[in-house]
């Protein structure tokens, strides 16, 4: 199965590449198939996850999986949420999206930095296709007060792991695909993906 990734982001296709791997589906960037990020306008990531599922199938030609994700804060009311990308103001600007979110919890106590992942996987047939696939994940943690590790990407390095004690960029990528919100989703999507071609 030839899929489209509706995502730019390098360190998404690598993740999912990896989990994917044995699930018979070769999936090609958009953008190597010269196609820009969709627009993300919806108010969930169920939403955002749609947009960008369409915009890549409707231009490719292609079936197309789209992940919308982002860190959850209890502290600050579930920002960054949907904003996670650009919550620094550019898109992508990891470095930039990390500092304003120790910034904004600078003098919160441990026991106050709870926070997730959230993932949220759409795969359609096709741009109208009515009934998509959707599979979503949850990876609870909690917020460090400073970056530890080089893995990973986005906020990886401030996100502790409750039950190894590491923060997502020190976990080695197996470790991390495993037990992360991309990885429970994609578990999740995989099965759904079985089940569907089981029953046709």
């Amino acid at each position: 199965m030839r899929l489209v990734l509706a995502s730019s982001n390098a360190g998404k296709l690598e993740e999912i590449r990896a989990i994917l791997a044995d699930a018979g589906v070769d999936l090609v960037a958009q953008s190597a198939l010269g196609i820009d990020d969709a627009e993300e306008t919806g108010a969930t990531f169920v939403e955002n996850a749609l947009i960008k599922a369409r915009h890549a199938a409707r231009l490719s030609g292609l079936p197309a999986l789209a992940d919308d994700s982002g860190l959850c804060v209890d502290a600050l009311g579930g920002a960054p949420g949907l904003r996670s990308a650009r919550y620094a103001g550019r898109h992508g600007d990891s470095a930039a999206n990390i500092a304003r979110l120790l910034a904004e919890l600078h003098g919160v106590g441990a026991e106050r930095r709870a926070a997730h992942f959230h993932c949220t996987i759409v795969l359609l047939n096709a741009p109208d296709d009515p009934a998509p696939l959707i599979a979503e994940g949850r990876w609870r943690g909690s917020i460090l007060e400073a970056p530890r590790g080089s893995g990973g990407h986005g906020y990886d390095p401030v996100f502790l792991d409750p039950g190894s004690g590491l923060s997502a960029a020190e976990l080695s990528p197996e470790a991390k695909n495993a037990i992360s919100h991309r990885g429970i989703a994609l578990a999740g999507l995989r099965r759904r993906i079985q089940h569907s071609r089981s029953a046709g």
